[in-house]
């Protein structure tokens, strides 16, 4: 007489069995995201217009003749002095008269349009249904576009260098102080002044990002964050703010510029890359909260 057939026994726990070969790690890899971003319109234009902007400036100089500079207020030192002196004057220039703004605007297009172009598109409950997991959905887009962010950054500076010793020649890089950094150390100090900028943008790319995650609108998200930004600019210039102006981004916007000194200072730029990551941090955890609570319906 055979032994009487177990009956299979139930899950005692109440999570969905995962199908046969299915890794959450695996859904949306970073490369299929960054081919995605690459090939968008929005992308090549931004890269064509910041790749544009060593060459207009050449164009203005060669037309104005050599740059006669006037302080540009609030005691910073005014790169334009110095702008055609080598090709590192002239990148440095560069970034010097695109950190207020101009390279706001690639980091909260790349952070702003991600998870809102999605919605608009009506796909983002289609990449869920996948099922891509909305963690790591949103992890996903933040690193590419990131990373789209510091690339926009780094292109600037290289098409300036290159340019710039085309038509201005390689040598130190002098300042309008007094003195000069050695050849050798240029590229070291500029590379350092673009990282000072990222980090500075973090605090635009996470609300850019948080936006994103709150809105059916690329456009509200991106002009959102652009729009916060130059308040910020307007109540850095507030002086009877008096000290609390510290605790905005805006106000250690320039402290890359201590990096350009002959004595490389760091007190300015710790205190606004510790500023800009506190903000950035509390604005990315509202962002992962509130969109893994949200109701997906586009």
């Amino acid at each position: 007489m055979s032994a009487p057939t177990r009956a299979p026994e139930a899950r005692t726990d109440s999570r969905p069995a995962e199908a046969p070969g299915y890794r959450a790690r695996h859904t949306l890899p970073l490369r299929v995201e960054a081919m995605r971003q690459l090939r968008r319109r929005r992308t090549l234009l931004m890269g064509g217009m910041l790749a544009a902007l060593p060459f207009i400036l050449i164009v203005a100089f060669a037309i104005g003749g050599t740059p006669d500079g006037e302080d540009g207020g609030g005691g910073r030192i005014n790169l334009m002095d110095v702008a055609t002196e080598s090709a590192a004057n002239f990148a440095a220039t560069c970034l010097f008269v695109s950190a207020g703004f101009l390279l706001v605007v690639p980091v909260a297009l790349f952070c702003g349009d991600t998870v809102a172009s999605e919605a608009s598109w009506s796909s983002l409950r289609y990449l869920l249904a996948a099922p891509v997991p909305r963690m790591r959905l949103l992890w996903s887009k933040l690193v590419v576009a990131l990373a789209f962010s510091l690339a926009a950054m780094v292109l600037l500076p290289v098409v300036a260098l290159a340019a710039g010793a085309a038509a201005y020649g390689w040598g130190p890089l002098k300042l309008p102080t007094g003195g000069a950094l050695a050849t050798g150390d240029t590229v070291p100090r500029l590379a350092l002044v673009v990282a000072f900028i990222f980090v500075s943008q973090l605090v635009t790319a996470a609300l850019a990002f948080w936006l994103s995650t709150r809105t059916d609108a690329p456009l509200g998200a991106v002009g959102g964050a652009v729009g916060l930004t130059i308040v910020g600019n307007v109540l850095d210039a507030v002086t009877a703010l008096g000290t609390w102006r510290e605790f905005l981004p805006a106000h250690w916007q320039f402290a890359w510029a201590d990096a350009l000194q002959p004595q490389l200072e760091w007190g300015g730029m710790i205190k606004g890359a510790a500023v800009s990551v506190t903000y950035a941090l509390i604005l990315f955890a509202f962002a992962f909260r509130g969109f893994s609570r949200k109701d997906i319906v586009s």
